[in-house]
């Protein structure tokens, strides 16, 4: 508490020395990532708020932070006494940074950002809305440089190659579909500067950023060569060697600022993933999508391949760690952190295992209904032989990246658990066995996994529903399922989460989610055999990746549909048939058990 006040004092003299009223310091980097390197983690640093997602704003008297839903409970904790006030995001009555800053303060006041981690759409939004309230921007002021003074060095580990028998498509064939693409566009250049599209479109992957196996960079790609910006000391011979075979040059990172003031030509930039400070060194900037984000998150056979793979290896890592839970915690001296524990140890058996995809979320009891908590030393309980743990892992393995949530009963449960146990696997059946026509968005179907909890007047305010990379990042767009608009079909190819959730604050939080592959509906069953008499067709499903056993003693069977009862026995089967063959006897017993068919009157 006392370390973020001296923080925000020390602040508050910069502000004063260049003439600002305010500065506003958001959670993104230069390449506008969801996680940035330690380096850039300025927006935690200043505030004391950890959570992923996040803008602190100071001004010479007042500071406030921004967070959506999945961190208000964070959030308020770890803001306590600090000065801060915790502004909801997107909740009735909380006013926007700009209406705060216009609120709080007087007309010809100065605001400031750094240019360098804020998106040219960002900088020019805030600029409009400011403007109304008499408030100018100055987008030149990096305050973090001169007060942060113990702050983390830019990483310097060395990237690597990703097999093209894992990659599906080279380097050099991929720099040309970017290249025709941006030619479409009318530009002669494309610039890609979010890491995870930089690291898909030249096979290479790094370690810079907790989770995410991506490298501090920049790709510029024009008519005639591709270069990358990078720090020299990452890349090894053989990365060096493998680079011009691709017919990629290499320059260090910080040549990006003087290559872009002295290119002529027109460069497509996105203005939404691009930094306000890059872009400005544009003389010809092409305003387009970068045709890296459609291209990446359409998987080849290969990519689909790894997919399979991995979910296989941590299905079979989840069912040793369930099977060892429940007795553990039977046991006693158990907590959340040593279930975490033991939960990477199983996945680290595994091959291929490249680490963890996020921080797990293993949430007992009421820390369950902390969307995005993290047990940590300070917040660690211990779990006991009752209630309900909430579970949100995943793993880095090098064929695929996985992303899965179980909820699991430890003992008795009040009716109110099993009720919302009940209501979250019905929205997340309804959503997983969805049919659709081509043409569809996730925001029309978000609807289908929320409808159960409507009818009860339970909702939840984080999306359902996002993409996830191969061996890449776990959070992948512009795909999505949530409430509000986003205008991006689904089409086969795209990976993407199923994850409804109830959160109730103090007691109890459940969610599932399985990671599904988009594929063409087959209607053999229906005696139609392909396209031919579909109307409006062709149509699309999911195929559910994730193998794992979903719990079935809280389910209230009363409350459910037959159809919802046989697609769940369908899918506990499937995950029972894949993953036998591979567990040893014990493991199948059990596997067995757990899988077993539930019926209407089973648990009513």
């Amino acid at each position: 508490m006392k370390q973020t006040i001296d923080r925000v004092d020390a602040l508050r003299h910069i502000m004063k020395e260049n003439g600002v009223d305010a500065f506003i310091t958001p959670s993104t980097d230069p390449h506008s990532g969801e996680y940035v390197p330690s380096h850039w983690e300025s927006r935690a640093w200043i505030s004391g708020f950890t959570g992923s997602a996040g803008t602190a704003v100071v001004t010479t008297d007042k500071a406030a932070l921004w967070t959506d839903s999945r961190y208000f409970l964070q959030a308020e904790d770890q803001i306590s006494g600090t000065g801060y006030v915790l502004m909801k995001d997107k909740i009735e009555g909380t006013p926007t940074v700009a209406q705060w800053l216009g609120e709080t303060l007087p007309e010809g006041s100065t605001v400031a950002i750094d240019g360098w981690v804020n998106t040219v759409t960002a900088v020019e939004d805030l600029k409009a809305e400011l403007s109304i309230y008499g408030l100018s921007l100055n987008t030149g002021i990096e305050p973090y440089g001169k007060i942060w003074t113990d702050r983390p060095q830019l990483p310097v580990d060395e990237v690597f190659i990703q097999p093209l028998e894992l990659a599906g498509e080279t380097a050099a064939s991929k720099i040309g579909r970017i290249r025709a693409e941006g030619v479409k566009s009318g530009a002669d250049a494309v610039l890609v500067s979010m890491l995870d599209e930089v690291a898909w479109t030249l096979n290479l992957r790094g370690s810079d950023i907790e989770f995410n196996p991506v490298f501090v960079s920049y790709l510029l790609i024009t008519a005639d060569k591709a270069t990358l910006y990078i720090n020299q000391a990452k890349l090894t011979t053989e990365v060096s060697a493998y680079l011009k075979a691709e017919g990629v040059d290499t320059k260090p990172y910080g040549e990006i600022e003087s290559d872009l003031r002295n290119l002529a030509c027109k460069v497509l930039v996105q203005p939404d993933k691009t930094n306000y400070a890059v872009y400005a060194c544009l003389q010809n900037p092409v305003r387009k999508d970068c045709p890296v984000s459609t291209m990446k998150i359409m998987k080849n056979e290969a990519e689909i391949r790894g997919y399979h793979s991995a979910m296989l290896k941590d299905g079979l890592a989840m069912v040793k760690w369930m099977k060892w839970l429940l007795p553990a915690v039977e046991a006693g001296g158990q907590s959340e952190l040593s279930l975490d524990e033991k939960l990477y140890s199983c996945r680290a058996e595994q091959p291929l295992f490249r680490g963890v995809s996020f921080a797990s979320i293993m949430g007992y009891a009421a820390h369950g209904a902390i969307v995005h908590y993290e047990p940590t030393p300070e917040t660690d309980i211990p779990v006991e032989p009752k209630g309900l743990l909430l579970i949100d892992s995943g793993a880095q393995y090098q064929d695929g990246t996985t992303d899965i949530t179980r909820t699991i009963p430890l003992g008795p449960l009040t009716w109110e658990e099993r009720r919302d146990y009940t209501l979250v696997l019905r929205g997340f059946i309804n959503l997983g066995r969805a049919v659709f026509p081509r043409g569809t968005y996730g925001t029309q179907l978000d609807c289908l996994a929320r409808t159960p909890m409507w009818r009860y007047g339970i909702n939840y305010l984080h999306g359902t529903g996002h993409g996830v990379g191969s061996f890449m990042n776990v959070h992948e767009g512009p795909h999505q399922f949530r409430m509000n608009y986003m205008p991006t079909p689904l089409v086969p190819g795209m990976t993407i989460t199923d994850e409804p959730g109830i959160y109730i604050a103090g007691s109890h939080g459940v969610r599932h989610e399985n990671t599904m592959l988009v594929i063409p509906a087959d209607f053999t069953d229906k005696g139609q055999e392909g396209n031919e008499g579909l109307t409006f067709g062709p149509y699309y499903t999911f195929e559910h990746l994730t193998l794992c056993p979903i719990f079935t003693s809280p389910i209230l069977t009363d409350m459910m549909e037959k159809e919802e009862i046989e697609w769940f026995n369908a899918y506990q089967q499937m995950v029972c048939d894949k993953l036998s063959p591979h567990l040893d006897e014990e493991h199948r017993e059990w596997l067995k058990e757990i899988t077993r068919p539930i019926t209407k009157e089973l648990n009513s």
